[in-house]
Order: structure tokens, then C-alpha cells, then sequence
């Protein structure tokens, strides 16, 4: 959730910049190169962040993004775990593309899917989600440096 609000800043100031670069008037207007950017900006978002350790909600919450070995990924590594992250949105997508299903229709079946594809996590060995396992990629606790974990 507090990733989304910081991607909504990120969405709104890549969605002036393409607006004022392309001179769209209407939201309509160019929308699938809007979206093609939007996927491009995000992408470099992640990856940057990823190839890092974390995105900034994720060091809030003391996550971290590591390889099977608990190495930082590399940014090869980061795109490929962004690319496979899209299997969230992918399948109710080409589903409602498929059938032509109008925007809500649409919607309903993406927020039908996310949590079947969340609970198939639960299937996995380690637990983890599908494409971090594909990419090569886990999330771990990470504490901020000089902060031990509390004794009980």
C-alpha cells in the first residue's frame, strides 16, 4: 500500500512529463503510449531501487531484495524479477483483452486474480512468491544498521 502512494507521485509527475512532451490534450489521447511509458518508468523505478536492496517502502518496512544466496541482485537480475512481477496483472489482462471485456469487468477479474496468485505462493517450498522464485530473487527482514533485534 505505501509503495502505491509513492508510485501515484511517480505516475503523476511521468504522466505531466509525457503529456507536456507529447502535447496531449485528452486522457485518451496517445493512451497506449502512455501506458508503454508508464511500464518503461516503472521499470527503471524497480529496478534501480531493487538493484540497490530496496525500494524506499521497502526500507520502511525493513525489507530487502536479495539473490538465493542472500547476495544483492544485480540490475539483469532486478529487470528480470520486474518483467516476471507483471504475472500478477498478465493473465486477468490477456483474459479481458481476449474477450473484450469492458473496464470494470476488466477490474473485477484483476482483483479476483491477485489474491488466487497470492495464496499460490503458498504452494511454493520457501513460500515465496512465484516470480521471485522463477527470478532467482527472495525478500528478507533487514534490519537498519546499528539496531539488534530485541531479546524476549
Amino acid at each position: 500500500m505505501y509503495e502505491g502512494l509513492l508510485m501515484f507521485g511517480v505516475v503523476f509527475i511521468a504522466g505531466y512529463l509525457f503529456g507536456t512532451l507529447s502535447q496531449t490534450r485528452n486522457a485518451l489521447d496517445n493512451r497506449h503510449a502512455l501506458q508503454a511509458f508508464l511500464f518503461v518508468i516503472f521499470g527503471i523505478y524497480f529496478v534501480w531501487f531493487w538493484a540497490k536492496g530496496q525500494t524506499l517502502a521497502m526500507k520502511t518496512w525493513n525489507i530487502r531484495v536479495v539473490d538465493r544466496h542472500g547476495a544483492p541482485i544485480t540490475q539483469p537480475r532486478a529487470l528480470l524479477r520486474y518483467v516476471l512481477s507483471w504475472l500478477w496483472f498478465l493473465p486477468p489482462l490477456a483474459v479481458s483483452w481476449a474477450l473484450g471485456l469492458p473496464g470494470r469487468e476488466a477490474a473485477v477479474l484483476a482483483l479476483g486474480w491477485v489474491p488466487i496468485w497470492a495464496i499460490l505462493a503458498r504452494f511454493h517450498p520457501d513460500r515465496q512468491f512465484w516470480h521471485d522464485a522463477i527470478a532467482g530473487t527472495r525478500l528478507v527482514t533487514s534490519l537498519p544498521a546499528g539496531k539488534a533485534p530485541k531479546a524476549a
